[in-house]
Order: structure tokens, then C-alpha cells, then sequence
């Protein structure tokens, strides 16, 4: 299916790319100049609806309203903005679900975290995310238009994305997919800075990458594996989906995915303090990593209130990372932002839906 047959389903614009527009406005009896005229609007000027876009003639913008044809664009409901500045914004969609994105700013570049669903089916223990089951995929321009919302909220280009907020990307994998095309081609991200995370689901890993390369000519984004635990049993205590998909098969899978496209792959591990996280299990780590392209990336816990697990301390986690290190693992350790603002994924959005179902 492509865009423009998109268009016709869910009648948003945002996620078109320039040649969409221009057939699409050439469809419309209209000259193609104005396809490139609402491409510009859309992705540098950030016009929230066909009115705004005041270069159009008035009678075919009536006629595209008419038509029920739209932008795309979300509605801010919240923001909430850390002691270290990184941003979390709620947006509402049409209807009526809420989305969840965050903006990570340092020095030199700014991470967009985005949402690929609403909800995740895969009920991980830690995450928050995953407390509320899933409602839906997400559509492309509902997708895109969090990276457009962080650049406005914040003043400033977002340099990465990483698809890690609510969901499980390869569930919606066509909509990511193309959602990657535009953030690379239409709002001028490189492949290179985007990564796609997943905690795993059986046989999609060699489609994903035959998959990525028909649609985006060459596979150069990351592939982030929420792995968290070196072994099965202990996996599936935190991640109920790895009863289906075994560790070894996971891992297998892995390696032919870094065989198919020459990129390698990054793992996830949150540290879960007493849990997770003891010598045995950095040895138990090391082994399932030697032998390929990959790197490690620890991550100590942000607490949610429905579960117990805790916080490994600072001197824990670099005992865990010196183990790996030691070992000839390549690894490092992700900086916990937003702490003081509901840092877990899903949280503040959990929050905000309880809040509306006691008022």
C-alpha cells in the first residue's frame, strides 16, 4: 500500500513526502507546486491545519476541509519539563487516547523518544507503559508529529530518535518504517541517529531487516534488544512474552539480522536492584554476548509505584559494567533523565488517565 492509499484511510497529511504531495495536489485538480507549498508548511513551518497555510487558495482549502482531509497534527494536553530539562509532553489523539513523547536535551544534541502504540501488549513487570494494555497502533503522522511537537516546544532541532516511549515497534512495524522515511527524508534526521528498540517477537527480526531495506534502500538505524535478564528463566519473570521466544532464539535471530545488514546490534539491560543485577548474572551476560557485533547498554531502574523492584545502587552498576568491560563486552551506562518528573516510560500518561477517571 502506499502513502497516497494511506491517505484515503486515515486522511492525514503529515507523513507525506514532497513527490506524495505534488501527485496528491495534481489528483486534486491543483498544480503540483502546491503539494510542495503544504510539504513545506508541514515539516518546517509546522502549520497545525490546512487554514494556516495561507498560500493555498481559500476555495480548494474549504474543499480538502469538505472532504474531511487534515493535517494530522496532535493536541497538546500536558507538558512537564525536569530538573535537567528534559521534556515530557502528553498529546491527544483524535480519538480521544493519549500519546506520551520525550524530549532529552544535553549540550550537543536532542533526543525525541517516541511513542509507537497506545499501551504495549507485551506487559513487561517494570514497565508502566505496559499496566494498561494496548489500545492501538499508532498511524504515521501521529508518529512523526512528536518529533515536530518537541521542536516547536523546545525552540530547537531534535538530532536523534529513538522509538523507545510506549509500545512495541515491530507490532507496527509498516508505520515505523515509514515513519523513519520522513524523519530522514522530510524533517532531515539521519538514519544513522534514529534507533528502533524492541523487546523481542518471534520471526520478525530477519523480516525486519529485508523489510527496512526495501522500503529505506539501506538499513542504517540501530537496533536496540530489550534484553534485561542473561538467561530464561529469569527472563520470563520480568518479560511474560520470552515464554514464546527463547533467549537462544532471540540471540540467534540477532545474528542474522547483523549478518543481513552490517550494523550491530544494541542491547538494553535495566538493572533491577537484587534482582537482576549480581555478579553471576554479568558473567551469565558476557557469555551470551561473546562472539558478535554488540553493545551493552545498562540502565539502573526508575521505580513505578505497582511494582516492587528497585533501584540498584551507583556502586552496583559500575561493578556490573566493569564485569562486562572486563570480559571484552563493549558497554555503557545510561544516564537517568527526567527523574524528579515521573522518569519511567508510561508513567506520567498512567497518571494522567487515573486522574481523569476520579474526576
Amino acid at each position: 500500500m502506499t502513502k497516497l492509499q494511506k491517505l484515503s484511510k486515515d486522511l492525514s497529511l503529515l507523513g507525506l513526502s514532497s513527490g506524495d504531495l505534488e501527485k496528491f495536489a495534481c489528483q486534486e485538480g491543483e498544480k503540483a507546486f502546491r503539494g510542495r507549498q503544504i510539504h513545506e508548511w508541514m515539516y518546517q513551518r509546522g502549520a497545525k491545519n490546512l487554514d494556516s497555510i495561507t498560500v493555498l487558495p481559500k476555495k480548494w482549502r474549504d474543499s480538502l476541509e469538505s472532504k474531511g482531509i487534515k493535517i494530522g497534527r496532535l493536541d497538546e494536553i500536558n507538558k512537564v519539563v525536569a530538573e535537567d530539562e528534559t521534556l515530557k509532553l502528553l498529546m491527544g489523539t483524535f480519538d480521544g487516547e493519549i500519546i506520551e513523547t520525550v524530549g532529552i536535551p544535553t549540550d550537543k544534541r536532542l533526543t525525541v523518544c517516541v511513542s509507537s502504540q497506545i499501551g504495549c501488549p507485551m506487559g513487561c513487570k517494570f514497565c508502566a507503559t505496559g499496566k494498561g494494555g494496548l489500545s492501538r497502533s499508532l498511524n504515521v503522522n501521529e508518529i512523526v508529529d512528536q518529533v515536530i511537537s518537541v521542536r516547536e516546544t523546545m525552540n530547537r532541532r531534535p538530532t536523534h530518535v529513538v522509538f523507545m516511549g510506549m509500545g512495541e515497534p515491530l507490532l507496527n512495524i509498516h508505520n515505523v518504517l515509514d515513519s523513519v522515511d520522513c524523519l530522514t527524508n522530510d524533517i532531515g534526521i539521519g538514519q544513522r541517529k534514529i534507533t528502533i528498540s524492541t523487546v523481542g517477537v518471534p520471526h520478525t527480526l530477519p523480516d525486519l531487516a529485508k523489510l527496512a531495506q526495501n522500503r529505506l534502500g539501506r538499513v542504517r538505524f540501530t537496533l536496540a534488544v530489550s534484553l534485561h535478564a542473561p538467561n530464561q528463566s529469569l527472563r520470563e519473570s520480568i518479560i511474560p512474552s520470552a515464554t514464546s521466544y527463547p533467549i537462544n532464539s532471540l540471540i540467534e535471530d540477532c545474528k542474522k539480522y547483523i549478518e543481513f545488514t552490517g550494523r550491530r546490534v544494541s542491547f538494553e539491560y535495566i538493572l533491577l536492584g537484587g534482582w537482576n543485577d549480581k555478579d553471576i548474572h554479568a558473567d551469565q551476560l558476557a557469555d551470551l554476548m561473546r562472539g558478535f557485533q554488540s553493545h551493552v547498554n545498562l540502565i539502573a531502574y526508575n521505580p513505578i509505584a505497582e511494582e516492587n523492584f528497585k533501584r540498584p545502587s551507583q556502586s552496583r552498576v559500575n561493578a556490573f559494567r566493569e564485569i562486562l568491560e572486563n570480559k571484552g563486552i563493549a558497554v555503557s551506562i545510561r544516564a537517568s533523565r527526567g527523574r524528579d518528573k515521573d522518569a519511567a516510560c508510561g508513567q506520567l500518561r498512567r497518571q494522567t488517565i487515573d486522574r481523569i477517571k476520579i474526576t
